[in-house]
């Protein structure tokens, strides 16, 4: 199930979320020499591994191994990550940079994958294995999306049946996937980093004035037709 669009007009290009697009889908190319499928192979050691990160709090590890608390943001392990990780960034991502703003909302994307990588590191400390994707700083964005639009309908399809659509009200839809990450983990998923992002899109709302401080002068007009009528 993976979403298509909400149900608001847009007034502005979200020149941001799709510069973020076309940078995950340039790297993961790139790392996969130009091929769709398979593992990564030139950005492999760019992944963030737990126990590098807590070796280097620790001072025993190698400094540099902290970039990949922003490296791995860009990494993603097959196609259906990635093609998940940016349809979510598409739909929900272009709303909130409209209301932060180009520059605010890049810097807090990359400080909601730092705050999802902290989360998952804090439960997961010892771990070696490589931990990438952007879903973290998507939760993040998903997090202030919660807050700012809870009433949106948001369209859904189920791949590969692009004809049948959906919608649901975005507070539920989000609130299930949060509790999702809680309460059912995924082997081989890091929950953990996807609900502290979450969370950190959340605060970040909340400490700027909550909803109506960071909606007041913005007007949003809903689609009509299809799946959107009334």
């Amino acid at each position: 199930m993976v979403p298509i669009r909400d149900d608001l007009k847009t007034n502005e290009k979200p020149w941001v979320t799709y510069t973020l697009i076309a940078l995950n889908i340039i790297i993961y190319l790139w790392d996969r020499s130009g091929a769709i499928n398979g593992s990564g192979v030139v950005f492999s050691d760019l992944a963030m591994r737990p126990a590098e990160i807590i070796d280097v709090l620790k001072g025993k590890g190698e400094p540099t191994n902290l970039t990949t608390l922003f490296t791995m943001l860009f990494l993603h392990a097959n196609l259906t990550h990635i093609v998940g990780n940016m349809l979510f960034l598409l739909t929900f991502g272009g709303r909130v940079e409209e209301i932060f703003g180009p520059v605010r909302y890049a810097l807090y994307y990359v400080f909601w994958g730092i705050v999802a990588s902290a989360a998952h590191i804090a439960f997961m400390p010892t771990s070696t294995i490589p931990t990438l994707g952007a879903s973290g700083a998507i939760g993040g964005v998903l997090g202030a999306y919660f807050l700012l639009f809870p009433g949106n309908r948001i369209q859904f399809t189920i791949l590969p049946f692009f004809f049948i659509t959906f919608t649901i009200v975005a507070w539920i839809m989000l609130a299930f996937w949060f509790v999702f990450q809680i309460l059912l983990p995924q082997e081989g998923v890091a929950n953990w980093a996807h609900a502290g992002g979450f969370a950190a899109g959340m605060i970040t709302v909340l400490i700027l004035g909550g909803r109506a401080n960071l909606l007041r002068g913005f007007q949003f007009e809903r689609l009509t037709g299809g799946d959107f009528d009334d």
